[in-house]
């Protein structure tokens, strides 16, 4: 297969600074839009929306990390291994991370978001309003450890603003 280059359009301003496994609750952070690639339009209408949803560069991990087969997630030996594809972690063939955040503001080219698990310096690939038609349709179900894997992932973190 060949590469696909991407360039990003606009890179994580402000939250946090380290990625962790838990508490993104309440981290709110700025995706600056790349102001040479993009006229302040781009962001018109976005204002209607309460989600976003960005693709990522997992860029901090290191690309020597990854795992394309099985493995615990967390390396929890109480969780069945599974395979590269059977969950969400950064060790990925691509580097590429999905987030769905909640859209607080829209100042020029400025995204003032919430929850967004994606730090300080992050490159964002893309950014799409979130369409409740483009959610699941049908009964979801999941795997039970996920359920107990991410008990805190959205808890409030100690950097979070108090509200």
């Amino acid at each position: 297969m060949e590469p696909i280059e991407m360039i990003p359009v606009a890179h994580v301003v402000g939250g946090r600074v380290e990625p962790t496994d838990d508490f993104w609750g309440g981290t709110r952070s700025i995706i600056r839009i790349d102001g040479d690639q993009f006229p302040t339009e781009a962001t018109k209408g976005l204002e209607d929306f309460s989600h976003l949803e960005i693709a990522f560069s997992f860029h901090l991990t290191d690309k020597t990390d990854l795992h394309p087969g099985a493995r615990r997630p967390r390396n929890n030996p109480d969780w069945p291994e599974v395979g590269i594809f059977g969950h969400r972690n950064m060790r990925r063939l691509n580097w590429l991370g999905v987030s769905r955040c909640r859209l607080i503001a829209v100042d020029g080219l400025d995204l003032h978001v919430e929850d967004l698990d994606a730090v300080d310096g992050t490159p964002v690939l893309d950014i799409k309003p979130w369409f409740t038609e483009f959610g699941p349709r049908g009964q979801v179900r999941q795997a039970a450890w996920v359920a107990e894997m991410l008990t805190d992932y959205f808890a409030q973190g100690a950097d979070a603003p108090s509200r």
